[in-house]
């Protein structure tokens, strides 16, 4: 028997890795992750610039170890980034991290203790609950719903357990989909400056809008350091070259960059290099531009199916962008309880309750459109609602 430490010994996989080891079956129709279409990744360009790259009579340096901060080539274009998206960054306000992950990892490395407080949006990312977990931290879910966070209750929790940290995905929300309206923004940073909580900006999917009007992010709100922005390149460039930033107050991100040295001294210098490259040379906006228009023709797609086949007695949500759709069924099913059934007919889905800090949603789901083309879409959409129509009406019939 060995013994683990409290803080993994009674954790468990996230729900998403679990089912990925289902889906790889070639008849598997996945909704469960959340990874980008294969088709949408920029194979070639990134093989020719690691080629270039790598040619360079100092290309060594890239198979080296390099400093923690990242390396200045990808430094300086990530700057340029952010400034093109309203945030103004200097080297010693951002640090560059293995994967949104990481840098939520760190933000609690650098300010939970055991029993601290967190406050989270009810549902949000699952593997953030699960972070918070290792760091011994008391997670509190607040209410949500289309208008995005409900003022009051975070006023009123944020009152009674003076949190350290607020974590919100405010931009196509995982799992939800949803966008936290401007004034809701507003209000959000306005109560956390009040009561001394630092807001984590989680944004990995802002840029894949599809419909609707742009919301300015939280940190482009943020006049005195309340927000740490991190955004990822994992859903608009390649998931494994593993590049994202942290952005914040240079005291913060400090604390990220020695939280970063002990747990894996710097991203590989060839992933940055490659990364720092694709943005200096153009071609983040014409490959993400081309990506927006699969995704948006598989959202489009999914959601025709979802209206020409579910019953009226479920409910979801209807994203301006993201990867996710939000589903909640009569509150008599259990979504999980059904994941068995829906598997066996090669459909595979993330039933909801893990998206709450309190274990509850027990009859939602989350549904991913980016990874199934549209023929599977329609399918499995096909599938799924014969299922819950079945279930529903043996509730009604007793």
């Amino acid at each position: 028997m060995y013994s683990f430490s409290d803080k993994l010994k009674d954790l468990n996989g996230a729900a998403t890795r679990e089912i990925l080891k289902l889906t790889s079956r070639p008849d598997m129709i996945s909704f469960a992750g959340g990874m980008p279409a294969a088709e949408c990744l920029p194979r070639e360009i990134i093989a020719g610039i690691s080629a270039e790259v790598l040619s360079r009579p100092d290309a060594s340096r890239l198979l080296q170890y390099g400093q923690t901060e990242g390396l200045p080539e990808l430094n300086a274009e990530l700057i340029n980034y952010l400034a093109s998206i309203g945030i103004k960054a200097s080297t010693e306000t951002v640090q560059v991290v293995s994967g949104g992950q990481q840098g939520l990892d760190l933000m609690c490395k650098a300010f939970i203790n055991k029993g601290d407080v967190i406050l989270v949006e009810n549902p949000t990312y699952l593997a953030f609950l699960q972070i918070a977990k290792t760091y011994e931290a008391k997670v509190i879910g607040v209410n949500s719903g289309d208008d995005g966070l409900d003022l009051g209750d975070l006023e009123q929790k944020l009152k009674a357990h003076r949190p350290k940290l607020l974590y919100a995905v405010p931009t196509f929300s995982n799992p939800t989909g949803r966008t936290y309206p401007l004034e809701n923004r507003k209000g959000i940073i306005e109560l956390c400056k009040k009561y001394g909580t630092i807001i984590i900006e989680d944004d990995p999917y802002g840029r894949l809008r599809y419909t609707g009007e742009a919301v300015p992010l939280m940190k482009t709100l943020d006049d005195d350091g309340t927000v740490v922005y991190i955004t990822s390149f994992s859903k608009t460039v390649a998931p494994s070259l593993r590049i994202a930033l942290c952005c914040g107050p240079a005291e913060i991100i400090r604390k990220v960059s020695i939280g970063k040295q002990g747990a894996d001294v710097q991203n590989p210098a060839l992933c940055q290099m490659i990364m720092a490259e694709y943005l200096k040379r153009g071609h983040f906006l014409p490959v993400l531009q081309s990506n927006i228009e699969v995704y948006r023709a598989r959202r489009d797609a999914f959601l025709k199916a979802l209206d020409e086949n579910m019953p009226k007695e479920v409910k979801y949500t209807r994203p301006d962008g993201g990867l996710f759709i939000w589903m909640e069924l009569p509150e008599y099913i259990d979504a999980a309880a059904l994941l068995p059934e829906a598997l066996k007919k090669s459909v595979a889905y993330i039933n909801g309750n893990e998206f709450y800090a309190d274990g509850s949603g027990k009859n939602t789901l989350r549904l991913n459109f980016s990874n199934s083309d549209i023929s599977r879409i329609q399918n499995g959409v096909k599938i799924l609602s014969e299922l819950f129509s079945t279930k529903i009406k043996e509730y009604k019939h007793g």
